[in-house]
């Protein structure tokens, strides 16, 4: 048998292979019940074992097990913190495991990783931090794991964060945007594309970076027509929003919607006011000649902009088709805008089989999503250069689509979350050209947003709006 078999079967001793000091024999007592870490990492394992997104499966697990107050609040922080930091989190822990991380058990390195958060970005006791997070461990795996998991995180625990960042700065003090992508804990090629969008890679890269780090407050839609921004404000606790005319910002740590009466009743929907504002750009946008009655939206799932397009075209008198090329995102589409003037049709927007004359189209199209990824923080650890390609094929030929069934006089308006170059400027510079249509001056449509730049494009971004990342282009056909 090898070293490298005796270590593994051993227990996986750690970084210097060391075998633990004997312990006294005896039955030990069970850890204590611990609800917000065992959320936390069985929403971590989830995010690994199953591709889940931890803002969709943490608020199930909560409510299932009842968990609230203090402990939800530390289950949040542990599971977002622990997801935004996976990147800065890995290289820490790389340099106290003498094999790759790739080799280390999945279980472990989830736990690894949750433990070296709380270590290195919380006020947690580091006593408290390793002895629960090898009790999680324990309890899943046993104790050779346990003991395995014990011996790196006191290896973590022997430097504080920036000590770290120190030690690791040096492994690449010869690319400033590569120590940036790891202090703001982003893959290089993602901080790549933010730099090349804002045209920064100095102090401003640095705020849209770490924008994605902070957690983002929930943004709630007035649904045009039912409620007002004031009255949901009112109803809420929350502020009106500073930009979208329909936008409510609620309260940190604002209650558990699910329980919301408002949104139990239809009046409002969660929705970013970034969103909200490009939808609203999409109705506002000059048409030439024509009516304005029939609106498209060509990539409605999961339908959070087709409502506000439903909502003001039963407020104007206009007609709304949806397209969704998936069954269940159309389902969410049909449950989203039930009782709105909104016909669903489950086809491919790339030939939806549809009469065109259309006044309005909205390509909202899928994208990397780069923009959001203070949401979804997991994201950005899953996306890889080479999406993008693929992505833009599907956007031109989406928006090749939307020009084919848009009239003459027109507006096309297409959006992405995303400020990824090759998805916002390349991709509707190019669509626009062929189909000979006009580009019109977006920022015209986003009345007292500030910091939009030359045009005529729109980007929004977190650090200047405290929106999602969207991107706006407003086109029509001649």
């Amino acid at each position: 048998m090898s070293g490298d078999q005796r270590r593994h079967r051993h227990g996986q001793r750690g970084h210097a292979g060391r075998r633990p000091a004997p312990r006294k024999q005896g039955p030990r007592k069970p850890p204590a019940h611990d609800p917000a870490r065992r959320a936390a990492f069985d929403t971590l394992r989830a995010v690994t074992e199953r591709d889940a997104y931890a803002n969709l499966v943490l608020p199930d697990l909560l409510r299932q097990r009842r968990v609230t107050g203090r402990d939800a609040a530390l289950a949040t922080e542990l599971t977002y913190g622990t997801t935004r930091a996976t990147g800065l989190l890995d290289a820490v822990l790389a340099k106290c495991v003498d094999r790759g991380l790739g080799s280390v058990d999945a279980v472990a390195l989830d736990a690894l990783r949750l433990g070296a958060y709380q270590l290195l970005r919380t006020r947690i006791p580091r006593h408290a931090a390793v002895a629960s997070t090898v009790d999680l461990v324990r309890e899943d795996s046993g104790s050779r794991l346990a003991g395995f998991v014990n011996a790196v995180l006191r290896r973590v625990s022997e430097k504080d964060e920036q000590q770290w960042l120190d030690e690791l700065a040096a492994d690449t003090a010869s690319d400033p945007l590569g120590q940036l992508a790891l202090r703001t804990s982003h893959p290089r090629w993602i901080a790549r594309a933010f730099a090349e969008a804002l045209g920064d890679t100095g102090d401003e890269l640095r705020a849209a970076l770490e924008a994605d780090d902070a957690r983002p407050a929930v943004h709630l839609l007035a649904k045009p027509g039912q409620v007002s921004a004031e009255e949901l404000a009112a109803i809420t606790g929350g502020d009106v929003a500073p930009y979208s005319p329909y936008g409510v910002h609620l309260p940190p740590g604002g209650g558990d919607l699910a329980e919301s009466e408002v949104l139990a009743e239809g009046l409002a929907a969660v929705q970013d006011e970034g969103s909200q504002l490009v939808a609203v750009a999409a109705t506002n946008a000059p048409l030439s000649g024509g009516g304005d009655e029939r609106w498209l939206d060509l990539c409605a799932g999961p339908g959070g902009k087709t409502t506000v397009l439903g909502c003001l075209a039963q407020v104007s008198g206009a007609t709304v088709d949806a397209v969704e090329v998936a069954e269940h995102r159309a389902k969410l589409v049909r449950e989203a805008t039930d009782d709105l003037p909104v016909a669903v049709h489950v086809a491919d927007g790339r030939d939806p089989g549809l009469d065109g004359g259309y006044d309005r189209v909205l390509v909202d199209a899928p994208c990397s999503g780069l923009g959001a990824l203070r949401r979804r923080p997991e994201a950005r650890w899953r996306k890889q250069p080479g999406d993008i390609a693929e992505l833009t094929r599907l956007q031109s030929e989406l928006l090749a689509s939307a020009y084919r069934l848009v009239r003459p006089g027109g507006v096309v308006t297409y959006v992405v979350c995303s400020p990824h170059l090759a998805e916002t400027e390349g991709i509707i510079g190019e669509a626009a050209r062929r189909a000979d249509a006009e580009v019109l001056d977006a920022r015209e449509l986003f009345p007292g947003v500030p910091a939009l730049g030359d045009g005529p494009y729109v980007q929004l971004w977190p650090h200047r709006h405290g929106t999602d990342a969207m991107f706006c282009a407003v086109t029509r056909k001649r």
